[in-house]
């Protein structure tokens, strides 16, 4: 999908997303749920979209959509322990050449990964979105998926 396009795409669904939680959420795990059922079905391109809060010290899984998830991911390894610690958005192209790459599912070839924060601004997970396809994610999903993250905590943007 060309730039322009995915940008366009990506403002409907903050769109959508957004009117969704302002109209019946006042609740952060609902909110994760809406914005993992909207991504996961609208964007073709995503194989696995989900959140993993810190649970004393470590993340777990959350709200989800796709194939089985690894419920625990252990500190120091894996893409979105990597996002944690650096706190920062990580686009990785070939899940592959990732050290300490965690495949929760071996389709998986991209991934990106985006830091959670809360309405302290504390840390408190990340969402995790993979593609079956390597090189998948780019600095548009990046910057459109920071700005839907940032609605479960702030849903009026």
């Amino acid at each position: 999908m060309d730039t322009t396009k995915k940008q366009k795409r990506y403002q409907r669904l903050y769109k959508q997303i957004q009117d969704l939680i302002l109209k019946s959420s006042n609740n952060p795990l609902s909110n994760m749920a809406t914005i993992n059922a909207v991504l996961y079905h609208k964007m073709d391109h995503f194989f696995w979209c989900g959140f993993y809060l810190l649970q004393n010290g470590k993340l777990q899984v959350g709200p989800y959509q796709g194939s089985l998830a690894c419920i625990n991911l252990p500190a120091g390894t894996g893409v979105c322990q990597a996002a944690l610690s650096q706190q920062k958005t990580l686009v990785v192209p070939d899940v592959e050449a990732f050290p300490g790459h965690i495949a929760c599912d071996s389709r998986s070839q991209s991934e990106i990964v985006i830091p959670l924060y809360d309405t302290e601004n504390k840390l408190v997970g990340v969402l995790d979105v993979d593609s079956k396809d390597p090189d998948s994610f780019d600095e548009v999903d990046a910057q459109e998926l920071e700005k839907i993250v940032r609605l479960v905590y702030y849903p009026e943007g």
